[in-house]
């Protein structure tokens, strides 16, 4: 056990974090993957281990991030601040699903394979473990731990982890099914009932073949949209043709049709990702084409007459005008938070999500119907209503994060014990507190909240106790002391009073508003091609009045694509306004009414922090000539602070080092390396 140094005379005061005796634990190597293990070794080997771990953090942080919200400009830039804060020699490149690791200027090279997973709850998480250490609240030590930990769901409420993954997944996707069938897709409450039943059978065979794992969860989207379309087709058969099949198709298939991925292709490509961008847009429509064809074959398998059946929908479909239902925005919410559950969202927190999303829908839809009646020909108003709804999100998912960052200020720094909180003998911080813990509590007693957060805040006393001590100089006490379960739930304490990730709470939003429905519509049409308009004419030749019929295509059924383009790129752009107009405001703010230590609640002095907590929200930075991340320069000032300028004797080294170039070549699927294969490249290899 080791003790910070002990302070004399005055004592002045510090954080809890920087007075408690905390046990060197360690993190286990062994539990990385071999490849991993190899790297870590030879830069320990090289430069010791705290540059290797800070190397593994790097790599395990990236491949989290990227399986979470798959944002590859917001993971880039948390990488990039560890790296420049550390000096780390290592460069990335990350794909749609693949990434790529290189350490000491290609010496190394790690490929992962990473699919997609939203997970909001991670999300947060792992930015906060990256933004803890390049703060240096925390070790790398035990970041690696808390990361490992959270892997593993140690720091998931248990109402959480029933959510998380199977089979307590299975409630929420008829719920979602249901839902959307309704509230976005013209169908009925029978609709909703069939679609229910559809989600329902959905998860049974993503559950089953998630299970079975390897090249069976391949065909997850084939047999959901089969499974899909085979349900549907039964009830349409057998229950009177009263059933509105693209309803059903289209609400049951919205959580496998990754819609956010059409409006992450075209903020890739707006802001220089030209790659990543446009091979991400043409995987998701192909993966949708396979849901959409398998919905296809489940309907032949059931109805003969297939076409027929999917045409059958004016009078089985939009028979609710949600105009005049008072239930439409609860109804909204109630899928809202169906997605939220499919997001991993935390459940103690959903009014925050659902308080987004709601901004986001209602400025769309009453937009929408302000600007219809105005844009009859064209697709001005769709546009129009998602960008301003896409800005509204934005602005309001920022302001409501700094809102509860600020109202948890007081909590934080009281039971953290901050050297530089104010607010100690105040009514405004005793209310903040007061307001806080109770919410800790209640959401405790009724199973949501995480345990360790109630078990902190009665930590409470028995620390104030101690620091009371150890600020006394007269008294003998040189340290505070916890016990091994005590210190683990300080550290989670401190990486959880970081800032909260605003985009853990926009992701679900754009996931309300995205077009992933649209792009199935166009798979659809190109299945079951939309009938020919028939209509009737008069045509007067001298003075003899002919009547003929006339066939023309239906435009609108059409233009889906188009449509498609439209939505995805109003919502894209939206997204980079509203981040456009946040950092002018926070520009504006900052500039005329507060110094730096005014505006940010820590106290912070250094302006280069605050700069790292406004970049890493935003993706507006312009692309710079080289692709790969430019490693740190060294000046002669910064010598001394760079980890591998000391010299060293060439006669020291590994032979096999010197000689060869290691390029690893690792398939990860789940988190450990499925195949892998080792090459040996002569030393003067680029």
């Amino acid at each position: 056990m080791s003790a910070r140094p002990n302070m004399s005379g005055a004592r002045p005061k510090k954080s809890v974090r920087r007075v408690v005796s905390m046990r060197e634990d360690r993190f286990d190597v062994g539990s990385l993957p071999k490849d991993l293990q190899r790297v870590y070794y030879k830069l320990d080997e090289e430069f010791g281990e705290d540059y290797a771990l800070k190397v593994v953090f790097v790599i395990r942080t990236g491949v989290e991030l990227h399986r979470a919200w798959h944002m590859t400009l917001l993971t880039s830039k948390i990488l990039q601040q560890v790296k420049d804060k550390f000096g780390l020699r290592m460069t990335w490149e990350l794909g749609v699903i693949k990434l790529k690791f290189r350490m000491e200027d290609g010496k190394y090279e790690l490929h992962r394979k990473v699919p997609y997973d939203y997970d909001s709850e991670y999300q947060d998480i792992y930015m906060k473990i990256a933004v803890a250490l390049v703060e240096e609240r925390i070790t790398v030590q035990q970041a690696l731990m808390f990361s490992f930990d959270t892997k593993h769901g140690k720091h998931t409420a248990k109402s959480g982890l029933f959510l998380r993954d199977f089979p307590g997944r299975l409630v929420l996707y008829p719920l979602e099914a249901a839902t959307c069938t309704v509230i976005f897709f013209g169908g009925d409450w029978y609709d909703a009932g069939v679609a229910a039943v559809c989600g329902l059978a959905a998860g049974l065979v993503e559950y089953a073949l998630s299970t079975i794992g390897g090249d069976a969860k391949v065909l997850i989207d084939v047999l959901v949209g089969t499974m899909t379309g085979a349900i549907g087709g039964l009830f349409y058969r057998y229950g009177g043709q009263k059933t509105c099949l693209p309803a059903i198709f289209l609400g049951t298939l919205y959580w496998f049709f990754y819609g956010t991925a059409f409006v992450i292709g075209i903020l890739e490509i707006g802001t220089g990702e030209l790659e990543t961008g446009v091979i991400r847009f043409m995987a998701v429509a192909v993966k949708t084409f396979i849901l959409t064809m398998g919905a296809g074959y489940g309907l032949m398998l059931t109805n003969d007459q297939s076409l027929d059946a999917w045409l059958d929908q004016r009078g089985n479909c939009n028979q609710i005008n949600l105009d005049d239902q008072w239930w439409r925005i609860p109804l909204y919410l109630l899928c809202s938070a169906s997605a939220l559950g499919q997001y991993r969202f935390p459940i103690v927190h959903y009014w925050r999500g659902l308080a987004v999303q709601l901004v986001g829908y209602e400025i769309q839809y009453q937009f929408s119907l302000w600007a219809a009646s105005r844009h009859t020909d064209d697709f001005l108003d769709v546009a129009s209503a998602n960008t301003i709804a896409a800005m509204a999100s934005v602005v309001f998912a920022v302001g409501l994060s700094n809102g509860i960052d600020k109202l948890s200020y007081h909590y934080n720094a009281r039971l953290l014990h901050r050297s530089d909180y104010n607010g100690e003998n105040t009514a405004f911080g005793d209310f903040m507190f007061n307001m806080s813990a109770g919410y800790v509590r209640v959401s405790n007693w009724v199973g949501l909240g995480r345990k360790s957060d109630l078990t902190f805040l009665q930590m409470e006393p028995k620390i104030r106790e101690q620091t009371m001590e150890l600020n006394d100089e007269n008294h003998p006490r040189k340290e505070i002391n916890l016990n091994p379960d005590e210190e683990k739930i300080l550290i989670e304490a401190v990486i959880s009073a970081e800032n909260l990730n605003v985009w853990a709470l926009l992701m679900p939003t754009v996931y309300q508003l995205v077009p992933g429905s649209l792009i199935a519509r166009l798979w659809f049409n190109a299945i079951f091609p939309p009938p020919l308009i028939k209509g009737d004419e008069d045509l007067d030749i001298g003075g003899v009045l002919y009547s003929y019929t006339t066939y023309k295509p239906d435009t609108v059924a059409e233009s889906v694509f188009q449509i498609l383009m439209v939505v995805a790129t109003s919502l894209a752009l939206g997204l980079l306004l509203g981040l456009g107009l946040v950092q002018v405001i926070q520009f504006v703010w900052r500039t005329i009414f507060c110094s730096c230590q005014m505006c940010d609640e820590r106290g912070v002095t250094s302006q280069s922090e605050l700069n790292r907590k406004a970049a890493r929200n935003g993706i507006l930075d312009a692309i710079e000539e080289e692709d790969d991340p430019v490693d740190i320069s060294v000046d002669d000032d910064d010598e001394e602070k760079d980890p591998l300028n000391e010299e060293k004797d060439p006669s020291v080294g590994n032979p096999v080092l010197d000689k060869y170039k290691e390029v690893e070549d690792i398939v990860d699927v789940d988190g450990e390396p499925q195949n892998e294969t080792h090459k040996e490249m002569k030393e003067d290899t680029p």
